[in-house]
């Protein structure tokens, strides 16, 4: 019986450093901020905040697209948007036929032009 009022009591311990001490950063809420609030705290200004374009330019079919009804995917480290499940798929499927490896590497690409 002592062992577990032992284990009970560190269990409540645990569990309130997990909801407001620094175990809360790994919930999501911080030092005292409540989850759901945007934009009103220094935390928050300094985050980078990446805003698609409106439209972008399908790369299998060349069809302009909203970016916010396309179908995204993700391919080393950008994100190309499709008009559709069977385009994403089949860049997916082999996506250098329709970007190549070469505009991946613009920075390298523009270091090269200027040696």
């Amino acid at each position: 019986m002592q062992a577990l009022l032992y284990f009970a009591i560190w269990a409540v311990v645990l569990f309130l450093m997990m909801r407001f001490g620094c175990g809360s950063h790994a919930m999501g809420l911080g030092h005292g901020h409540q989850i759901g609030r945007h934009g009103d705290s220094e935390h928050d200004a300094a985050q980078p905040h990446w805003v698609p374009p409106e439209t972008d330019t399908d790369p299998v079919c060349g069809k302009t697209v909203r970016t916010e009804t396309a179908r995204p995917s993700i391919h080393e480290g950008r994100v190309f948007y499709f008009c559709s499940r069977e385009c994403r798929e089949r860049f997916e499927a082999a996506p250098d036929l329709y970007i190549g490896a070469k505009s991946l590497e613009p920075q390298k690409k523009e270091e090269h032009a200027h040696d």
